[in-house]
């Protein structure tokens, strides 16, 4: 399946899963407030499994794994510890996707970019910085409250206001049924990217979206697709 891009004016990526292989960097952070509090560490695959809603709800999901319920003191603390392993090595574990930096490189060129994330705004910024890909982004907006975080459409539209679009005009990419129905909420189209860690199967309740496998595939149809509008553009004047 292809997609025509020529009606967006900007593109709305998630971070964790899309952008970044950050899992190793969320289950050390994850492990080492977990550790601090006397409590078992997780493996990967399931850390990787969590991954989506933000550190809050990473943390809750530990700790009922563990048979707690946690007291908001204790989920207070191991926050904080989180935060602050986070901070100290954002991305010493992870990567940056193959082909995520020419992808960014080659859109900066072409359409301006920003990160809708449910990780906390500081913690995104301090990720992309440690990735390379903070420069190229005309904003990062983080759920630095509960009521923000995907699939409730209060970022996207935040970054469509800052951009001064559309939300029809602007792309979510991202990889997980949280980006999928901010997008449906938002009233902007969304792709779904073959590479991260939602899964990718139907998600119930939002609209199909465009399905891509590689990065190259986006940078491609994004190219294509503004080639062409300009081309119409020319056109329209020419006659007008």
């Amino acid at each position: 399946m292809t997609k025509d891009l020529r009606g967006i004016d900007a593109i709305a990526f998630d971070l964790d899963g899309t952008l970044v292989d950050s899992a190793p960097d969320i289950r050390e952070a994850l492990n080492t407030a977990l550790e601090e509090a006397g409590l078992a560490r997780f493996e990967l695959d399931t850390v990787r499994a969590w991954i989506g809603d933000g550190p809050d709800a990473l943390i809750l999901q530990a700790l009922r794994e563990h048979g707690l319920g946690g007291s908001e003191a204790l989920r207070g603390r191991l926050r904080k510890s989180f935060d602050a392993a986070t901070l100290a090595a954002p991305l010493k574990f992870g990567s940056v996707f193959e082909g995520i930096a020419e992808l960014v490189a080659g859109l900066r060129r072409t359409l301006p970019m920003v990160v809708v994330t449910n990780k906390p705004t500081q913690l995104a910024r301090a990720v992309l910085d440690a990735a390379g890909l903070l420069p190229a982004m005309a904003g990062v907006y983080g759920a630095d409250a509960a009521a923000q975080r995907k699939p409730a459409p209060f970022l996207l539209q935040a970054a469509a206001r800052q951009l001064a679009v559309e939300p029809a005009r602007l792309l979510m990419v991202g990889d997980g049924p949280a980006d999928l129905l901010a997008a449906q909420a938002a009233g902007s189209p969304a792709a779904l990217v073959a590479w991260g860690y939602g899964g990718h199967a139907a998600v119930a309740g939002a609209a199909p979206a465009w399905r891509v496998a590689t990065p190259q595939q986006l940078l491609l149809t994004a190219r294509e697709s503004r080639a062409v509008r300009r081309d119409e553009e020319t056109t329209t004047t020419r006659f007008f």
